[in-house]
């Protein structure tokens, strides 16, 4: 250390080196947990109970109503079931704009 500086500057540039490790180790810690959480693919939709897809059909989307529910399928239709039956109500083709 040079002559002429306080004995608190060497305390001072201590304090500083730790914050940055600490900041350093956050950051990293961080950067591990969005590495680890964040899944590569989506999970597969869970069809509620009682509800049976047509031969071929993959749910891509789900949406819920008071009595009904919607399938939004990867083949493009919306099949609309009964809630309390499971009974397919309404099947309906979706225009694409292709």
């Amino acid at each position: 250390m040079e002559a002429g500086h306080p004995p608190e500057l060497k305390f001072l540039k201590l304090l500083v080196g730790t914050l940055a490790l600490v900041m350093i180790g956050g950051i990293l810690a961080i950067v591990a947990l969005l590495a680890l959480r964040l899944p590569g693919q989506p999970a597969p939709l869970a069809l509620p109970p009682g509800l049976e897809l047509p031969e071929g059909a993959r749910a891509e989307a789900l949406s819920f109503g008071r009595d009904w529910v919607v399938v939004l399928t990867e083949q493009g239709e919306a099949l609309v079931y009964d809630r309390a039956t499971g009974a397919l109500r309404q099947r309906v083709r979706l225009e694409t704009e292709d």
